[in-house]
Formats: structure tokens, sequence, C-alpha cells
């Protein structure tokens, strides 16, 4: 495994990229919630019809659970409003769910039953229950309780404009297509190397309820209070008990190339898994089970801590769109919900991870091997579950390296890219003055990202992790039920305190109209069998309009 240290390539691309093109780096979050109910149970009510069409509304939509909302934001060239529009959805959301809560962490609120636990709805169309089944088949593969577990998902692209700039400093003689597409595996590579700093930085779920793992086997500590736990954890979501899976983790994809991830997930698709072949595709009454017996049922099935990702038509399936038109952005998959925050991150999160990813792209990065990616997942796992032990050691190549060690190294690294980026923003708001003003105070938030990181690394205490093990021991008797309902309960209050002018309230029960609306047009539209449709799009032959 590669140093960190920066390279003369790294030094010459970042330096080649000119303010504009730098300020103009594209982001957006989707963030998954639980709705409970004020005593902190899941919530068993339908998606409020208030909030519009899970199906079709372009912001507010439900991820595997009814009772799971997807709160999500559209592209911004600017942090601050990205935070500020995925705010004003969540002010929307709670004028709307009544006396329900958003549930503030990662790790799920009381949950009722497996088998209770209610799968996301869309509608009778076509599109709309094949939502549903493939969210059945997930039930039946790995249960409905780890399914429950919410994160944040962080969207991130470079603007077009850098990409001919770039190829003309590397010398590379592809299309632009074939260029940004290899350069964007470059920086999943290293992202994969390297994720393990954002699980120690802003993991949040060290803890969870004691019912949440219930009659299942597992190597966390019991807390009074009905908590389980490890006492140096920062991740529980990202290691071995959450959002995993051991049958996938055999499938070792590799990120070389498109064409190498591709063949990797395709054989996962269409190689039946005899496991899933006794699950069966349907009861044999109708009801379906999944939507097929390979090994994944669609892309998306497929774990990860990033994805290479492209805006895909109606009824295409994302390989294809990859295959046809390229990487547009990646998707970040590894954040913790922050308890302490009202919409579950802030922006100096942001600050950092555009400081991080712009790193990963610009810095050497060599082909992944299976060994490579072993170790990786060993390290992912190592620090979800021991990230704040004293002198924790991770694996470098064929040699250990102590975390904070290696932190101090991507952090030293990413100073450039943080001093650029500062320059570029200083630069745009001095443009944006009245002329004659004068210069501004220059920005430096892109530095404080780094060095409020430097700080979490010398003082693992002042982690989200260890923040939340210490509020739950000196305020909540340990319990981290009552940790996460408390803080629910005060968000709630806070984002309905905020204001929420008249035109964003029409605008948004504008759009809840509108998105019904599309979903009764398209249930109207549909004149296939769902049996045939399901097969058509399985196997790629969807023309567009076919499916959402």
């Amino acid at each position: 495994m590669p140093s960190t240290r920066p390279t003369s390539r790294l030094t010459r691309r970042l330096h080649c990229l000119p303010p504009d093109v730098l300020g103009a780096l594209a982001r957006g979050i989707e963030k998954e919630s639980l709705r409970a109910r004020p005593d902190g149970v899941l919530a068993d009510t339908p998606h409020p019809r208030g909030l519009g069409s899970a199906l079709t509304h372009p912001h507010i939509t439900t991820d595997f659970s009814e009772a799971q909302l997807e709160l999500i934001t559209g592209v911004h060239a600017d942090a601050r409003s990205c935070l500020a529009e995925l705010t004003a959805i969540h002010q929307a959301v709670h004028r709307q769910i009544g006396s329900e809560i958003l549930w503030a962490a990662s790790m799920p609120c009381g949950l009722p039953p497996d088998d209770a636990i209610p799968l996301a709805r869309y509608g009778t169309s076509n599109v709309g229950r094949a939502k549903t089944v493939y969210r059945q088949g997930l039930s039946h593969r790995y249960g409905r309780r780890m399914q429950t577990i919410s994160g944040i998902h962080y969207n991130f692209s470079v603007p077009q404009a850098a990409w001919p700039i770039l190829q003309q400093v590397d010398g590379d003689g592809r299309s632009q297509q074939d260029y940004r597409t290899a350069a964007y595996f470059s920086l999943i590579r290293n992202f994969r190397r390297r994720s393990w700093l954002l699980l120690y930085l802003f993991g949040a779920s060290p803890a969870a309820c004691s019912t949440f793992l219930a009659g299942y086997p597992h190597a966390l500590q019991s807390l009074e209070g009905g908590t389980l736990h490890l006492p140096h954890a920062t991740s529980l979501r990202m290691g071995p008990l959450g959002y995993q899976s051991d049958v996938q983790s055999s499938l070792a994809v590799s990120f070389n190339c498109l064409d190498s991830y591709a063949k990797s997930l395709s054989r996962a698709l269409a190689e039946p898994y005899p496991p899933y072949e006794r699950i069966g595709i349907h009861d044999g009454d109708g009801l379906y089970r999944q939507l097929a017996t390979t090994l994944l049922q669609i892309e998306n099935e497929f774990y990860g801590t990033i994805r290479p990702k492209r805006t895909i038509r109606p009824g295409e399936r994302p390989l294809r769109a990859l295959a046809e038109r390229g990487v547009e952005y990646v998707e970040v998959r590894c954040l913790d919900l922050d308890p302490f925050v009202p919409i579950g991150i802030e922006v100096a999160t942001l600050d950092f991870l555009d400081v991080f990813l712009l790193h990963c792209l610009l810095d050497e990065s060599p082909p992944d091997t299976p060994e490579e990616i072993a170790a990786m997942s060993r390290n992912q796992h190592r620090v979800a579950q021991h990230g704040r032990e004293p002198g924790l050691q991770l694996q470098r190549g064929d040699a250990q390296i102590g975390l904070a060690d290696w932190g101090r190294e991507v952090l030293r690294d990413c100073a450039p890219i943080a001093a650029a980026l500062d320059a570029a923003a200083s630069a745009a708001t001095d443009s944006a003055r009245p002329a004659g003003s004068g210069a501004g105070a220059p920005v430096t938030r892109h530095r404080d990202a780094l060095a409020a990181a430097a700080t979490l690394l010398e003082d693992a205490t002042l982690t989200p992790s260890a923040r939340s093990l210490r509020d739950m021991a000196q305020h909540f008797d340990n319990s981290f039920p009552d940790f996460a309902l408390t803080k629910s309960r005060e968000h709630h209050r806070t984002l309905l305190a905020l204001p929420f002018d008249d035109d964003t309230q029409a605008r948004f029960a504008r759009m809840a109209r509108d998105s019904l609306a599309e979903q009764q047009r398209i249930e109207a539209a549909d004149d296939m069998p769902f049996e045939t449709y399901r097969q058509r799009y399985l196997a790629g032959e969807l023309a567009q309009g076919d499916g959402r």
C-alpha cells in the first residue's frame, strides 16, 4: 500500500487548476432518518401524505422501511448552501410528521419484531412494486433490523472544466469520458485506502440499544441502561455488526477500472446463489419474495464505503449507464449521523470531505490487489470497532503503522489542497464585493477543518463517538435509547423554531401535490404485467419511459 505523501504529480495537478475551477466543486447529500414515536419506538404510520409521493418526490423519499425517510438535496457549488437546503427539507418534514420525531442516531430506535418492521411502499405501478419487492428480498437475505441503520451519503464531483486541464497535464490521449472515468476510479481506490480516517473523525455510533441484537450473537459489552457498546468503537454501523454482508465480501470487487468493476458486479447479478434460490422469487400465491435469486438482485445491493455513480434514465440499469456515459460523480457512504447536530452533519465536515476527496483524486493511485482489498476491509473493521484504542495499528502494505501516525501523514499531505480551496473561496468572495471596497478577510474554513481533524487525532476524547459515550454516561445512566431520544426531541424543537417563510412552505406543498399526481400518472400508464416488467428490467431491456 503506497505512502500518502504528496508526489510531484499531485503538486503539478493541483497547481494547474485555476481558482474558478477549484471553487466549482459540486456536492449533494442524501440523509436517512427513522421516523419514531414520541416514546422512541419505530413509527408504524404510513409515509405522511403531506410529504408527497415517496416514489416521485425530488427531495423526500423513503429508504428500506416505510418509516425510514431519505432526504435529498440538489447539487450545490457551495457547502453552506447545500446544508441550507438540507435544513429546509428537515423543516418541511418536521411540519408534517405531527408528534413523531426523526431519530438522531445512526443505530436505530426501539424496533418491533423483525417481521413487523414495515417495508417501504411506493404504490401499485410496476416500478413502485419492484422497489418494494427489492426490499422484501433484502429482508429475506439480511434481516430487516440491519436495514434500519441510517447514515449520510455525500455525492461529490469535479467540474467539467477540470478534466481537459488535468488530461493535458497528464498527457493522456484517451477520450475525455474514458479519462474522467479512470480518474474517478483512481479517487475511489485512494478513498478506500484511507476511508478509515473518516470513521475515526466522524464516526458517531459506538453504542446501540440492546434490543437491536436480541437473539443474535455479538461481541459487544453491556452497559446499564439497556446499552451495548465497545469502549473504543467509532462506528458500529461500519463494522461487522452494521450494514455489511459476509456473502458479498467474497466478491472482492476491484476498482482498478470500470471494466473490472462492472465484470465483478455483472457476475454477481447473473449467477444464481443457492441460498437465495431456496428463498425463491415468489411464494406460489403471487407474493414476491425478491427480484432475483442471484447474489445481487440489483447493483445497489452491493455494499461499500464509496460508489461510482451516473445519473440514470428511466428504466436504465446503473451499470449500463456507467458503461455508455462514464462516471459522473462518486457517492461516499460511510458517514454516520452526527447526533449533536439537528440535520446530522455540519459544514466543517463537508469542508473536510472536499479536501480529502480532492486529495484522493489528485494523488498517485496504483492498482489495487486482492491482498490490499482484504487489508482495507480489516482496517475498516478495526477502526470501526477499536478506532480510539491508544496505539492502534493498521496495515499498510506489508507493514503495520499507527492510526495516528498515518492520519497525520494524510492531513499533512492535504494541507496544500486546503490552502488552494481557501484561496479559491477568497478570490470568489472578493470578486463579488463592490468595486473599490478592497479585499475581505481571507477564507480559512478548509484549513480550519484540517486543524480540527488534527486535534481529534491528538485527543480521541473529542471525537463524536467518545462524546456520545461520555454524554450517555454523564446524563443518561449509560442509556443509548434515552440519549438518542433526548437529542431527537431537542432537534425537533430546534427545527420547528427556525424561520420557515411562506414561499418555502408553498414550494414544498406544491412539490408534494405534484409528486402525488405524477405517481398517479405512472400508475395509470402501466400496461405491462409485473412479471414481464421484472424480467425485462433485470435483463436491461426496458426502454426509456418504462420505469423510473
